[in-house]
């Protein structure tokens, strides 16, 4: 990446060109990273969050670790999350069927930032 381009052999408008080529990835580099650091500061944020309320007595055993709604045997059971072994609700966790378990949507989105 630190070798320099002999650019001397081009046109002004070609070399402009380049310049907003350049310019604009420099541009979604910068938008990436931002994007990339708000993403791990909320996954901090939501580990901070799971700390506490996983310290209240049984709460999780009652409660979704994620959104706080309350279990139920029918309408929102619990299940329990591969990554974090927190318990969560349907609606904060999808089905992965290659390793036929639960993951929550905080982990999920850990993966994915982890993949990047």
């Amino acid at each position: 990446m630190g070798r320099k381009l002999d650019l001397s052999g081009l046109t002004d408008e070609e070399a402009e060109h380049v310049l907003q080529v350049v310019q604009r990835d420099f541009s979604l580099r910068k938008k990436e990273e931002e994007r990339l650091s708000e993403m791990k500061q909320k996954l901090d944020e939501e580990g901070n969050k799971c700390s506490i309320l996983s310290k209240q007595q049984k709460f999780n055993e009652h409660c979704c670790i994620r959104c706080c709604s309350p279990f139920t045997f029918l309408i929102n059971s619990k299940r329990q999350c591969q990554d974090c072994k927190y318990n969560i609700c349907k609606s904060c966790s999808s089905y992965q069927k290659k390793e036929k378990a639960w993951i929550c949507s905080v982990c999920q989105q850990a993966r994915l930032f982890h993949r990047e």
